[in-house]
C-alpha cells in the first residue's frame, strides 16, 4: 500500500510508465525554483542486463532539478549545458563531500528502481524513471501548491483524463 492505494506491484508499474511523463510535464510548471548551488552525481541502472548511467542533479537543499539517463559514459554537464538547463559559465568542482546530499537521494529511486526488478529497454527505462522523479519531487514538497505530506491535496492537484 502507497499513498493510500491497495494495489499490485505490476499496476502500479504499468502506471507509472503509461503516466509518468505526464506526471512530469504537468509538475515542472508547478516546480518551486531550485537554489543556485547545484550537485550532480551518476549511479547505476540495469537495462536489458547491460548496466548504464542515470545521472541526477539536486541543489544543495536536496530539491531534485533533473535527470539524464544514457546507455553509455559520457559526461552530464556538457549535455545539461546543450540542453539550457545549466548556463555555459557554469563550472565544475569535484568536491566529494559536498555530493553526500546527492547519495542519500539516490537510495528512494534505486529502491523503486529495485522493485521493478530491472528493465527490459532503454526508453522503458527512461519513462519510467521520469515517474519515479516526479513522484519523488511530489512527496519531498517541491510543487508550490501541496506539502509533501498532504496525499488528499496532491490527488485532487494531479488529475488524468483516460485518453
Amino acid at each position: 500500500m502507497e499513498r493510500g492505494l491497495d494495489a499490485g506491484r505490476t499496476t502500479i508499474l504499468r502506471w507509472v510508465q503509461r503516466y509518468g511523463r505526464e506526471l512530469d510535464r504537468r509538475l515542472r510548471r508547478h516546480l518551486k525554483p531550485a537554489n543556485k548551488s547545484w550537485r550532480v552525481d551518476e549511479t547505476y541502472i540495469h537495462v536489458s542486463g547491460r548496466w548504464c548511467f542515470l545521472y541526477r542533479m539536486i541543489d544543495s537543499s536536496g530539491a531534485a532539478i533533473d535527470f539524464l539517463s544514457s546507455a553509455i559514459y559520457e559526461s552530464a554537464i556538457p549535455a545539461v549545458k546543450e540542453e539550457g538547463t545549466l548556463r555555459r559559465r557554469c563550472r565544475h568542482r569535484p568536491v566529494q563531500f559536498l555530493n553526500n546530499v546527492l547519495e542519500q537521494d539516490h537510495r528512494a529511486i534505486k529502491r523503486r528502481v529495485k522493485a521493478s526488478q530491472g528493465f527490459r529497454e532503454f526508453r522503458a527505462a527512461q519513462r519510467t524513471i521520469q515517474g519515479y522523479e516526479a513522484t519523488n519531487r511530489i512527496g519531498k514538497g517541491q510543487a508550490r501548491w501541496v506539502g509533501g505530506s498532504d496525499i488528499g491535496r496532491q490527488n485532487q492537484k494531479i488529475t488524468f483524463s483516460a485518453s
